[in-house]
């Protein structure tokens, strides 16, 4: 399935196999022609080439996904190649069925590949047994999904302090109650999750993914099922991660407004980057 290793040539930016196509962008750096998918890729990089000539903490090369149900196998990702750096705010966009959750799944080591390599900080975490990959995602990751996935029976602060416990971590209730207290959630600590509104839920559910104060945000449709003013306050508080707690932020979305604040936008078709991502993107948000 996966290309000869020697025939790609990979976007020192995107890190997107830009070896077919027909036409790309080119710069010059210590006496090395590169070539990019597109003039952001291109512009991003000479305005910090030193940044961009070093190790992304995120690459993933040649990824297949294949789904098999009897007879019938569908391939979700299809040599998949990208880079993820370090502090940036990246978004996901494509049509249904491009590869997008299931890339985001195999990012943040919730799934295996078929094929392909994945490096974590220059590390092929690829090969890594269960537990390896528990230990690396509860660590280093933390998950805001367009469904809560809330448990029922616990309360907001219990299911807000589960990564804690699947992590050995712990940490004390007064500075994480203060938590709630920001996102507005002071009063309903205590409360299950069908005492709490949607907006509710879904700062619960980022209140958890902040509990182990992880290296790199990863959020799947995010706003989708909250109202425009709910929407709002979550993607504010996303936002604020990013800028202030210098947070490395991917979101996979449909919202325009998302796409445009964005640092990078990685464009998927068919389980692969598109071509040139930036005039995706000016699609997607016209």
């Amino acid at each position: 399935m996966a290309r000869a290793p020697d025939a790609a040539v990979y976007d020192p930016v995107c890190g997107m196999d830009v070896h077919d196509l027909t036409r790309t962008h080119q710069a010059l750096h210590k006496h090395k022609r590169l070539r990019f998918c597109s003039t952001h890729c291109r512009d991003r990089f000479k305005k910090d080439p030193e940044r961009f000539s070093g190790t992304p903490l995120i690459s993933i090369r040649e990824m297949w996904k294949v789904f098999s149900m009897g007879d019938t196998t569908t391939e979700v990702l299809r040599g998949l190649s990208m880079n993820i750096w370090e502090g940036d705010f990246v978004v996901i966009i494509g049509p249904s069925g491009s590869g997008k959750s299931t890339a985001l799944n195999m990012v943040g080591l919730l799934d295996r590949p078929t094929s392909g390599a994945y490096f974590l900080h220059g590390d092929d975490v690829s090969a890594l047994t269960d537990d390896e990959r528990a230990h690396v995602r509860s660590s280093t990751f933390g998950f805001v999904f367009q469904q809560y996935n809330l448990i029922p029976w616990l309360t907001a602060y219990e299911n807000a302090a589960l990564p804690l416990i699947f992590s050995k971590k712990r940490k004390a209730k007064k500075p994480f109650r203060h938590l709630f207290t920001e996102v507005g959630l002071g009063k309903r600590l205590e409360h299950r999750p069908t005492e709490l509104s949607g907006g509710e839920q879904q700062r619960t559910a980022l209140l958890r993914a902040l509990a182990n104060d992880p290296e790199i945000l990863l959020a799947d449709e995010p706003t989708g099922n909250l109202d425009s003013a709910t929407g709002k306050l979550i993607l504010d508080m996303l936002i604020d991660l990013y800028k202030v707690h210098k947070k490395t932020l991917l979101i996979v979305t449909h919202d325009s407004t998302i796409a445009e604040m964005a640092d990078q936008v990685l464009a998927f078709k068919d389980g692969l980057l598109a071509h040139d991502h930036e005039a995706q993107r000016k699609a997607y948000t016209t």
